[in-house]
Order: C-alpha cells, then sequence, then structure tokens
C-alpha cells in the first residue's frame, strides 16, 4: 500500500502560493543551514520514549505537509545567491512519504545546495537515492531495536554503503537497546559512526556511562545537558530553525521568532547573539553552540552527524582511537 495521501488533480500540484523571489544577501551571497520541521507527526513505529509512535495524520494533514515541504523546496531552490544547507527534522517519519524523497533529491542537483540530510528510521527503501547526487545527499539514521528487525536494518545500512551515501546510525541509550547496539556496532564498518543519545531523564551512573562511551566516544557530550544561558551559538545568525508556515526562529527549542522565511523579513534578525535558556540538551542544538568543539569534530558532517575521522576503531580490549584514512569533506557549517 502506498504511504502517500489520497490526492485529486489539484491536491498533488504545488501550493497556491509559490516561493518568494531570491532574497539576496551580501554580495558573495550567505551561508546559511536551514533545519526543517513541517506539520508532519505521523510515524510507522511505536517506540515507548516517542510521543509520535504510531500516530496518524490524515489525508488533509498529509496534504498540508506536502504542500508547506513543496513550498519550502520551491524558495530553497530560488535562493542561488547564497549557499545553503539544510537538515530536515519531522517529528514523524518522512521518508515513507515521497514529497521528501523528492525533495531530497531535487534539493541535492542543485549547485547552491551544499548538503542536504533527513532524520529517519530508515524503514523505507533506499533505492531512490541513486537519483540524488551522493557527494550532498546524507541521512541521519536511527535504529529502534524491538521496531524493526535488526537484519533489515542492517541490510539497509548495507544498501547505503553500496550507493555510496553518507549516513550516521545511532540509539537511544537505554539499557534494553545496549546488546542490540553493540551488535550494530560490531557489524558496521569502523568508518561509519555509532552514536548515542542519552534517554531522555535518565541519569547514567559511571559504569554505564562508560558501557554506552565504549560504542561511541562522543557519547560524554550527550549524557549531561549544556549550560548555554548567554553563551555565544551559531543559532539565528548562521543556522535558522523553519517551519511549515516558514516562521523562522534560531532553533526549534527557542520560541522566539525572527520574521518569516518567505517574505524575507527574518534576513534583518539575523546575527551574532547568546542562547537565552538555560541549558541545551539535544544534539541538533548543542552541536552549535560556541563553546562546544563539534563544528571541529564533525567539520564536513554537522547536519548528518559524522565525524571528520572516524572515532571508534575494534580492538580486543575496546576502541583505541586508531581508525583507518578517510577522506576529508569540504566544511558544512551547520
Amino acid at each position: 500500500m502506498s504511504a502517500d495521501p489520497p490526492t485529486t488533480g489539484t491536491e498533488a500540484g504545488p501550493p497556491a502560493t509559490g516561493p518568494s523571489p531570491t532574497v539576496s544577501g551580501a554580495a558573495d551571497g550567505t551561508d546559511l543551514t536551514v533545519l526543517y520541521r513541517g506539520p508532519l507527526a505521523s510515524c510507522d513505529y511505536d517506540c515507548p520514549y516517542c510521543p509520535f509512535a504510531k500516530r496518524r495524520d490524515s489525508g488533509e494533514q498529509l496534504r498540508a505537509d506536502r504542500a508547506a515541504l513543496e513550498r519550502f523546496t520551491g524558495w530553497a531552490g530560488a535562493q542561488t545567491g547564497d549557499r545553503l544547507s539544510v537538515l530536515f527534522t519531522p517529528w514523524g517519519e518522512g521518508l515513507v512519504r515521497s514529497w521528501y524523497r523528492r525533495a531530497l533529491v531535487e534539493l541535492s542537483r542543485l549547485p547552491h545546495i551544499r548538503r542536504v540530510a533527513i532524520q529517519t528510521n530508515l524503514s523505507c527503501r533506499t533505492g531512490w537515492l541513486a537519483d540524488a547526487d551522493r557527494d550532498k545527499v546524507a541521512l541521519w539514521c536511527t535504529y529502534h531495536p524491538g521496531q524493526t528487525p535488526y537484519e533489515r536494518f542492517l541490510g539497509r545500512c548495507r544498501e547505503l554503503s553500496d550507493l555510496g551515501v553518507r549516513f550516521s546510525v545511532g540509539v537511544v541509550g537505554l539499557e534494553g537497546h545496549l546488546e542490540e547496539a553493540r551488535r550494530l556496532r560490531a557489524a558496521l564498518p569502523p568508518e561509519v559512526y555509532l552514536w548515542v543519545n542519552a534517554a531522555e531523564g535518565h541519569t547514567y551512573t559511571d559504569a554505564e556511562a562508560d558501557r554506552w562511551t565504549a560504542l561511541d566516544p562522543l557519547f560524554p557530550y550527550s549524557r549531561h545537558p549544556h549550560t548555554s544561558a548567554g553563551l555565544p551559538c551559531r543559532t539565528g545568525e548562521s543556522v535558522i530553525s523553519v517551519d511549515g508556515d516558514g516562521t523562522v526562529r534560531r532553533c526549534h527549542f527557542v520560541r522566539t521568532e525572527l520574521g518569516n522565511l518567505y517574505d524575507g523579513g527574518y534576513r534583518s534578525s539575523l546575527g551574532p547573539r547568546g542562547c537565552p535558556l538555560a541549558v541545551c540538551d539535544c544534539h541538533i542544538g548543542y552541536v552549535h553552540l560556541e563553546s562546544l568543539p563539534l563544528y571541529d569534530v564533525f567539520a564536513g558532517g554537522v547536519l548528518e552527524r559524522i565525524p571528520a575521522r572516524p572515532v571508534w576503531a575494534p580492538t580486543p580490549d575496546g576502541p583505541d582511537g586508531r581508525a583507518p584514512h578517510r577522506r576529508p569533506l569540504p566544511l558544512v557549517t551547520g
């Protein structure tokens, strides 16, 4: 059965409101990273730690999400005077919807798009990525034990590798996931980064943290929230968050509006600013804090959460820091 909503000829087309003309930045263009989250909230998984598990959007809601995404991709395609990097961070699962797959392919093939990536549970087929520019498209994949067979997920990862698509893989650091995470880490090539997100509301003992750090040497960044109040952050300057209506905010976690994407009003609000929140505890937020070294750690792969150099290598006694050489990619600033 198709995962797409029922449509008529009118509903399947672009929204009545098209993309606005290009709003020029500086004479040599602007480097901007955009985190886009439309109204999609449905997911095909039933994770107990996720409020959107097995939620279903109506046909009307799916058509609205499709129209919003097409409006956004139309805007992104028109910004030829800028250099854009785009990360889709849907509440639900986007890649089971044809319009998200199409958006990644189309944006990846535009010369002014530096990177386009999406967060996904990797439940969808992967062959469509053969049509994308695989130097630009990337996936941030989450493995959810109990929601999909291990071999199926690992098979999808192998398909991505065979296609030459950049991707990272991760898990939520729950005790029940540990053995499956170890199994996956052992099966993946060392150069494929397996990240671990600290479970929301969970406090880790040092022994527990050590077990996760053996899999993900960068887990200590996720273990504790980061003090951020007043600290400089790239969000609101070179990184913005956009919702389905085009409302621009500095990030997903700060509700103050900077303007609207489609009338260009947000541009005058861009600039350096400290974080207004006491702490930041989500990777898509704290990765942009200038007080942390993560832009260097993830240089060339900030959007897809891929370190510039492999951080894990198998040894008889655990990781020892050695890793095979990997060709560095151009820096993506967000």
